[in-house]
């Protein structure tokens, strides 16, 4: 039986459905994830590091202890195959090492603008996969070879819920803080639909980042302003008539993994229109916009007309093909030329 090291952050919280995916194909696995900016981020670490004025030293240290311990931690495994989601917690270095014993391949699960530290992690593995087209072609424009692997579902953790009463008219769950066009959006249809029942969770204006900004937040009985587990978004896009999705402004050809998990819970989503959606729904089993009075036509459809046969085949397809099995399955086909 081959064997995989499956490295990746916590905080995206999918190294367990990569590792049930591999298990599955019949891997041994082991996983280890890590926490950025520093790691471990949370209790007195977090504290000191809000605390210290010199932060980038701080990270630096800390990436030189991540660096010894994974590297130890390989050497303990030996795998045949190391998968990185992201690795911006990983120096180049600790890549070669890697290479230099077991197949690697990193998944850029993330925007390269969003991901500095990993862009040049390219020249350090054996196959770079991205989930943006557009990062696919700019790392081709620089001479480099790249694979287009979209984000999936986690068909363990979303899945339609049957009898779930729609309570909700309109649903939005991600972070808005760091996104202004989905503050925008977000806000217009609030003002578009005032006598609907619209819920959205996810940061809006965290408390830590300026006590003034969050008491002055608008709708806070709209706002949550609270993130939620993938447990509870898959109850909530179970209670929506409307689940909207909108991507934040980097991405421009690919899919954000809210796609796929609206879609594998059987719930009607509006969703903004890129050449990879078009492509994968191109059937109306989507409500794809391009402009804010799309937006709203889709919407005002959703709470007018029921949705759910188009709602049930887009659950079908991402249930069917796009699963972390599958992605996974991908992976050993581009890396070694065989599904096994």
């Amino acid at each position: 039986m081959r064997s995989v090291l499956i490295i990746g952050p916590n905080y995206y919280n999918f190294l367990p459905a990569v590792a049930e995916a591999f298990r599955t194909l019949g891997w041994k696995t082991a996983v280890e994830g890590y926490d950025m900016p520093v790691h471990p981020y949370s209790g007195l670490m977090r504290v000191r590091y809000k605390l210290r004025r010199d932060r980038q030293r701080m990270q630096q240290e800390s990436r030189a202890a991540y660096r010894a311990y994974i590297e130890e931690r390989f050497d303990t495994v030996r795998p045949d195959f190391v998968f990185v989601l992201n690795g911006d917690m990983l120096e180049s270095a600790t890549l070669d090492h890697f290479c230099s014993k077991a197949q690697v391949a990193l998944w850029m699960f993330d925007s390269r603008t969003r991901l500095p530290m990993a862009v040049g992690h390219v020249d350090h593995v054996d196959t770079l996969f991205c989930f943006e087209q557009a990062d696919v072609r700019w790392y081709q424009a620089q001479g480099k070879q790249a694979f287009f692997l979209p984000q999936a579902c986690d068909t363990a953790k979303y899945y339609p819920i049957e009898g779930c009463r729609k309570d909700i008219d309109i649903l939005f769950v991600g972070n808005l803080f760091y996104s202004p066009r989905r503050k925008q959006l977000m806000n217009a249809v609030i003002d578009r639909f005032p006598d609907r029942r619209i819920v959205v969770y996810g940061w809006y204006q965290p408390w830590f980042k300026g006590i003034g900004a969050w008491l002055r937040r608008p709708h806070k009985e709209i706002f949550k302003n609270v993130n939620v587990s993938s447990e509870q978004a898959n109850v909530l896009y179970n209670r929506a008539r409307v689940v909207l999705n909108i991507h934040q402004e980097h991405q421009q050809d690919g899919a954000n993994p809210r796609v796929f998990e609206i879609c594998g819970a059987g719930a009607w989503q509006v969703c903004d229109r890129n050449p990879y959606i078009a492509s994968l729904f191109p059937d109306g089993e989507l409500g794809l916009y391009g402009d804010e009075q799309e937006l709203f036509a889709r919407i005002a459809e959703g709470l007018s007309c029921d949705r759910s046969e188009a709602a049930h085949r887009a659950c079908e397809l991402v249930r069917t093909e796009h699963s972390f099995e599958k992605r996974m399955a991908e992976v050993v086909r581009t890396v070694y030329g065989s599904s096994r």
